[in-house]
């Protein structure tokens, strides 16, 4: 996800991180607060329900059905879910590192393809690579806070 907000991230605070969380639009805490609100209710229901209304006889029953819920829950295999999952995270993760532009390997292609052992052409391989140079550190800047505060500015950029 391309972060629109990167000086926001530069320059957050601790204290200000709460406010960071709430305009990030790919959020954990917006995509399940409404199930995290129903859980916790419901949870807290059958808590006072338990422990305030119900009899011994009931208590015991209630016991029992979780004990035989718990029972059925373990055959769900959480391991191998798990296990997909952080697959799936590091493929992505992967994949994100291999397309990320190595000038090295643009710089092969422009000193194979760029001909000349005399001054001009090693000027237009040296400008050809600063270019490539130049659009990195853009990309770079506008996707990591690193890389932003190092390079504030377009003036920080030229210098």
């Amino acid at each position: 996800m391309t972060v629109t907000y990167s000086s926001k991230v530069a320059n957050a605070t601790f204290f200000g991180f709460h406010r960071l969380l709430l305009k990030w639009k790919g959020s954990i805490y917006k995509l399940l607060y409404r199930e995290f609100i129903v859980f916790a209710t419901l949870y807290t229901a059958i808590s006072v329900l338990y422990r305030f209304f119900l009899t011994g006889s009931q208590k015991r029953f209630f016991e029992k059905l979780s004990i035989y819920c718990d029972k059925y829950a373990e055959q769900i295999p959480v391991t191998f879910v798990l296990g997909f999952y952080v697959t799936l995270v590091v493929n992505r993760w992967w994949n994100q590192f291999v397309n990320l532009p190595w000038p090295d390997r643009l710089m092969f292609l422009i000193s194979s393809c760029v001909q000349g052992r005399d001054e001009y052409g090693r000027l237009i391989r040296r400008t050809l690579m600063r270019y490539v140079n130049l659009t990195s550190l853009l990309i770079f800047r506008s996707v990591s806070t690193a890389v932003y505060k190092r390079f504030p500015t377009m003036d920080h950029v030229v210098g």
